[in-house]
């Protein structure tokens, strides 16, 4: 997979694609585990322009609070619940 996006981004990428099947980070982890732990939002910014949804598994991030936060791969917030129950996530 050949990924075009800025340095940033690519690191929040890469990083989404280590998230285990099953399993949710909130923003603030990713943020944390790519060593950038006051970028969140940059993070949730990064995602949204994930091109590679659900290839890369974006919708394994939700917010701090449990809430499921946003999803811009097509079929939005009502597929990310569709592939999350699909791994046994119940959010």
């Amino acid at each position: 997979m050949n990924l075009k996006g800025t340095k940033f981004q690519l690191k929040v990428w890469n990083y989404l694609k280590k998230i285990p099947k099953g399993e949710v980070r909130t923003y603030l982890q990713v943020s944390k585990a790519i060593r950038k732990p006051k970028a969140f939002r940059a993070v949730a910014n990064a995602i949204g322009k994930n091109p590679c949804a659900p290839k890369i598994p974006c919708h394994r991030v939700i917010k701090s609070d449990g809430s499921i936060g946003g999803y811009s791969g097509k079929g939005g917030i009502k597929k990310k619940l569709r592939l999350l129950r699909s791994e046994k996530v119940f959010i």
